[in-house]
């Protein structure tokens, strides 16, 4: 497609836009590292709750989630739904502590929490793997889609899309990012979030139009159903075909074993950035942005029920829209570009485009902040250079920063690494979840915990992808058979458990942190007092915390919340009114007790 005069305007209205809010906060973010990173914790809850919707929102979540719906239905969201119950446990049971605990990175924590030589390793490691390993390979993974979203749009090649990422918007971004920091980022974040659901909705909107309407298009989806026989499954379903076997793999279906693994052990025992097990990442840094504990859970709960509930379904409906008009894709990540281009008025291409540049931008601008802002805290400031002006720092910061859209720029053009490698980390951070969870209710937790946690779940993670030991063994390259999302259930099951039994046997063989150092923790963060029971009898000036049941039922609300949300709207776009109906109303007796345990307790909207 060419662009016009219109489609360039609108391009550059948005990014004169975005560089002017950068340059509005220059000043204020430039007084601190304060300032910088967490925009002097004076973040207000909704504009920290709708910058981390805008970050999760990358230019690669409509693709990634038409490709999902495309192969495996509805249903098959349930390898993102169900990190739902792990970030409503930050809500409730974590966002408080960290609010409380006044650090300025989640990475910091391994010294507040832990002490000596093991802590020091701990934060120093965790820096350098998160703020640039991470770090880049994420970048690299958003770019990748931004590539495929400009080559499809514009028709030019995928070395073209490449450069033009490379040397323009990924600079640009570090730019605004270097010059506004936190503060830049949370408003430009909200223009951003505004701009692309405003597209996605249109999108929507026109592909369900060029399918014949709603009916017409659940008509169309249920004669695919039909022609394919019994092999196939309702392609709408908001659940697994519960019918067939626990490893049965079917057309438009989830394998019932894999929906049971993602909903009972994924949540808990992943690592995934903006989905950590207790927090951390930039929910963590928007969380430390928030100006008190109030509006750092009320953040918190935004973000989940805008990310989980209202935010996927012009997506789902795009895709839907894919599987009917673009059949038997190769790549089926590319039928939501297909829709979006082909479907969508010509005049709107420029807006489209902008749209998909801010939600490129938007979660490049997350990570490069969040990424410097460990690189700078928590290696340069502890290790190398200690007691500097600020001024100093916030420079080093704004350099850093670039550095990183080098780096970034680098790591893009190695995109079949990166994806691979992307898929090795996620592995890597199976079933290190549970010691992030406890380490905020169990005093007997320490460095070593996290550290063997890491070691046992890199180690299950070679020796279950090791080819040659499985060809040796059971002469085939891999431990499991089966599909492979039955393989990947099976492996997390595996990796889970030998990760988890190695940092609790781990815990137990070696020495708990020094009295003074629980006792900080303790007075600092206050958690519930029944995991701290011996710190908390030396400790008689601090009154002993017991939330955690009132906490755990608000958790559960708010599940039950989110959820019977995001039925509602499904069952009522597919034409089930009395079940979006009976959903809407379980929603609403939800959303009326967690407001009432949460008035209790002074969490309330002011």
């Amino acid at each position: 497609m060419q662009l016009t005069y219109s489609d360039w305007a609108a391009i550059a209205a948005y990014l004169l836009i975005t560089l002017a809010l950068g340059l509005y906060f220059r000043r204020r973010s430039s007084r601190s590292t304060e300032e910088y990173f967490v925009s002097g914790r004076n973040a207000s809850w909704w504009l920290a709750g709708t910058s981390m919707v805008a970050t999760t929102f990358a230019a690669d979540t409509p693709l990634a989630v038409s490709g999902l719906v495309y192969t495996q239905g509805v249903a098959g969201n349930w390898l993102w739904w169900s990190s739902l119950p792990a970030g409503m446990m930050t809500v409730f049971l974590f966002a408080r502590l960290w609010r409380r605990s006044g650090l300025l990175t989640d990475v910091e924590f391994a010294e507040f929490r832990y002490g000596g030589k093991p802590a020091a390793f701990l934060r120093g490691f965790r820096a350098l793997y998160l703020g640039l390993l991470m770090n880049c390979l994420i970048l690299g993974w958003v770019t990748k889609a931004m590539v495929n979203i400009i080559s499809t749009a514009l028709g030019v090649s995928d070395a073209k899309a490449l450069a033009l990422c490379v040397f323009f918007l990924m600079p640009f971004t570090g730019l605004y990012v270097s010059l506004g920091g936190l503060w830049g980022v949370l408003w430009t974040d909200l223009f951003q979030f505004v701009l692309k659901m405003g597209i996605v909705i249109a999108v929507a909107y026109y592909g369900v139009h060029a399918a014949g309407g709603m009916q017409q298009l659940l008509a169309q989806l249920a004669a695919r159903r039909a022609a394919a026989g019994a092999g196939a499954s309702d392609i709408t379903a908001m659940l697994p075909d519960f019918s067939r076997g626990l490893t049965t793999e079917a057309l438009w279906t989830l394998p019932v074993l894999t929906f049971a693994v993602h909903l009972a052990v994924q949540w808990w025992a992943f690592w995934y950035p903006g989905a950590e097990p207790g927090g951390g990442g930039y929910v963590a840094q928007r969380i430390f942005s928030a100006r008190d504990e109030r509006h750092g859970v009320l953040s918190v709960l935004w973000f989940n029920v805008a990310h989980y509930a209202l935010r996927p379904w012009p997506w789902i409906l795009t895709a839907l829209v894919a599987v009917v008009l673009y059949p038997s894709l190769a790549q089926p990540e590319r039928g939501y570009m297909l829709v979006a281009t082909r479907q969508t008025p010509h005049a709107l291409l420029g807006v489209l485009l902008a749209g998909f540049m801010a939600a490129f931008m938007s979660t490049v601008a997350t990570q490069l902040n969040w990424g410097s802002s460990y690189l700078v805290s928590d290696l340069y400031r502890r290790f190398l250079r200690r007691g500097a002006s600020e001024k100093h720092y916030v420079r080093v910061s704004q350099g850093v920063t670039l550095l990183l859209v080098v780096a970034a720029a680098w790591v893009s053009a190695e995109l079949r690494s990166v994806a691979e490698g992307w898929k090795i980390v996620l592995e890597i951070g199976a079933g290190t979840g549970g010691v992030y969870l406890l380490r905020w209710y169990w005093w007997r937790v320490n460095a070593w915990s996290e550290i063997s946690a890491m070691i046992a779940a890199l180690g299950a993670t070679l020796v279950l992808r090791w080819e040659g030991l499985w060809r040796a063994l059971v002469e085939r390259p891999k431990p499991f058979g089966g599909s492979d999302p039955v393989v990947f259930a099976k492996t997390t099951l595996v990796t889970t458990g030998v990760t988890t039994l190695a940092w609790v046997c781990v815990t137990l063989l070696t020495r708990p942190e020094a009295e003074a150092t629980l006792e900080e923790f303790y007075r600092r963060v206050r958690p519930q007092a029944t995991g701290w029971k011996p710190v908390a009898l030396r400790v008689e000036d601090i009154p002993a915390t017991h939330d955690l049941a009132q906490n755990l039922t608000c958790w559960l609300l708010g599940c039950v919340l989110v959820y019977s949300t995001l039925f509602s709207i499904g069952e009522w776009c597919f034409g089930r009114a009395g079940k979006g109906t009976a959903f809407f109303l379980v929603a609403a007796a939800s959303a009326a007790g967690l407001m009432r345990l949460m008035r209790g307790d002074r969490l309330t909207l002011k």
